[in-house]
């Protein structure tokens, strides 16, 4: 299995916005993120560590102006941080092995898929195409992609 973990050759490659986000925290302007729209099959892994994070199969459109999953691919691979920032319902949702802010995750997702509602930040991910996730290392994943 392929190891995962924050390099400081990965940081040095990071956009300022991807820096912002993944390193200090921030949040995007809704709307404005990478993959909102994207509904190409494959997966999203940390821009920081590749880990690999949400599945296209998982993705929907919950209106909020971020990319929105209703989990994770592996459990193992998100961590979640309550945070006081944003009310009571805000947990911080991070990347267990590059330490990545990712988002938010919230308690009003489709219910009939759980629930949940991973609101996360285009700028702390990378997207990889279905075609290339054998090439790129990621083939245990395909059969999560629809």
């Amino acid at each position: 299995m392929k190891a995962y973990s924050k390099t400081e050759e990965a940081i040095s490659k990071l956009s300022a916005d991807q820096y912002r986000v993944t390193q200090e925290s921030y949040t995007e302007r809704p709307g404005t993120g990478a993959y909102l729209n994207n509904k190409e099959p494959g997966i999203y892994v940390d821009v920081v560590s590749g880990e690999p994070l949400f599945a296209s199969s998982d993705k929907y459109d919950s209106g909020s102006g971020w990319p929105s999953f209703t989990k994770p691919i592996e459990k193992a691979n998100i961590s979640e941080i309550p945070d006081p920032t944003h009310c009571v319902t805000g947990v911080e949702v991070r990347s267990a092995h590059g330490d990545s802010h990712l988002g938010h995750v919230f308690n009003d997702g489709p219910r009939n898929r759980g629930g949940l509602r991973y609101c996360i930040n285009s700028a702390s991910l990378r997207f990889i195409h279905r075609d290339d996730m054998v090439t790129e290392g990621y083939g245990d994943y395909i059969n999560q992609v629809a």
